[in-house]
């Protein structure tokens, strides 16, 4: 921290934890449940410390059944209590799914508005240093799919201070993910918690030239990209969506409507992803604003690989965006 108390240095890791401990500090009903929260410390570290300072009332191990504890979140929630909801990594998610879309996100609309379902539910989602095919999935289109749910992204170490407290207050549910591959960054960030407004997304860095869309992981890299290309010449505006469910197609089009070019980048597979819909909806609605096509850089359609190089190779990584940036724009060199 600074002379002046404002400037902390933190990783992402603990950003989020410091999340939880507020969320618990200012509500009473706010409870954290999940697979090794408690005495392990979760299995990313991320709740070390807090079974001690909390106790078992509040920091809960449960049984290694997703659909089991994730109904139990549910059932808490409707019955006015404010849970947290972990689930380890977002391919253990599938064996919740069937609560997630066909109770959380139904029950409001199948009571007649009768029955608000406020959980939050966390998942570690993207590369896990070399956790291979099936604790590597980047699955945020899977639930950005499903109505009713509020789906959010934490692609800063400012919105993993923030969003949860805000997720918390919303009647209904929410899905966070948050990254695996970012959880020992570091970032220096305001020790004051802003509020974060999980309806909109962010412009990260204003520009003229193009539009550059992302979310989770790809947000850091995109400004690392941007940082390169402004020293080409080429001032990139960088756009964290942050809210994958509902999209913010103000935000997006008033972007590309000043820039007039628009990459999409995301680690999720192309087909059916969050930038088919971002495409689309652009194509649709901002057409007779785009000066070159849309394009997209998302991960290579293959399961994940254990091999770091091959890791590496399969999701999008910053001298492809600089590359891709500069051929749109057919820049020198290129």
């Amino acid at each position: 921290m600074n002379d002046n108390g404002t400037i902390i240095t933190l990783t992402y890791r603990e950003a989020i934890k410091q999340a939880i401990r507020d969320a618990l500090n200012r509500d009473e009903k706010v409870f954290l449940m999940g697979e090794d929260v408690g005495r392990y410390g979760g299995a990313f570290a991320v709740s070390k410390g807090l079974l001690k300072e909390f106790g078992p009332d509040r920091i809960m191990d449960v049984p290694l059944s997703e659909s089991g504890f994730v109904g139990a979140g549910i059932g808490a929630a409707l019955g006015g209590m404010r849970p947290i909801v972990e689930i380890m990594t977002v391919n253990f998610s599938l064996l919740a799914f069937d609560q997630i879309a066909n109770n959380a996100a139904t029950l409001l609309h199948m009571s007649g508005g009768q029955l608000n379902v406020p959980v939050v539910i966390r998942m570690n989602s993207g590369t896990g240093r070399q956790l291979a095919a099936q604790h590597s999935h980047s699955w945020e289109p899977l639930f950005a799919h499903i109505p009713g749910l509020k789906v959010l992204s934490v692609g800063t170490h400012e919105d993993a201070r923030a969003m949860l407290l805000t997720a918390l207050t919303d009647p209904d549910p929410v899905i966070i993910f948050e990254y695996t591959s970012m959880l020992n960054i570091e970032q220096e960030i305001s020790s004051e918690v802003q509020p974060v407004d999980i309806r909109r997304a962010k412009v990260r860095k204003e520009g003229q030239d193009i539009s550059i869309i992302t979310y989770g992981p790809g947000v850091y890299k995109t400004l690392e990209a941007a940082t390169e290309l402004s020293e080409a010449g080429i001032d990139a505006e960088v756009l964290d969506l942050r809210v994958l469910r509902p999209l913010d197609e103000k935000t997006i089009m008033a972007s590309v409507a000043k820039t007039h070019r628009a990459l999409i980048v995301e680690e999720a597979w192309q087909s059916v992803s969050i930038s088919s819909e971002v495409s689309a909806r652009i194509t649709e609605k901002c057409f007779y604003e785009l000066d070159a096509p849309v394009q997209r850089l998302c991960g290579i359609e293959v399961p994940m690989p254990y091999p770091k190089h091959l890791e590496d190779a399969s999701i999008p990584q910053k001298d492809q965006i600089v590359a891709i940036v500069k051929k749109i724009l057919q820049h020198e060199g290129v």
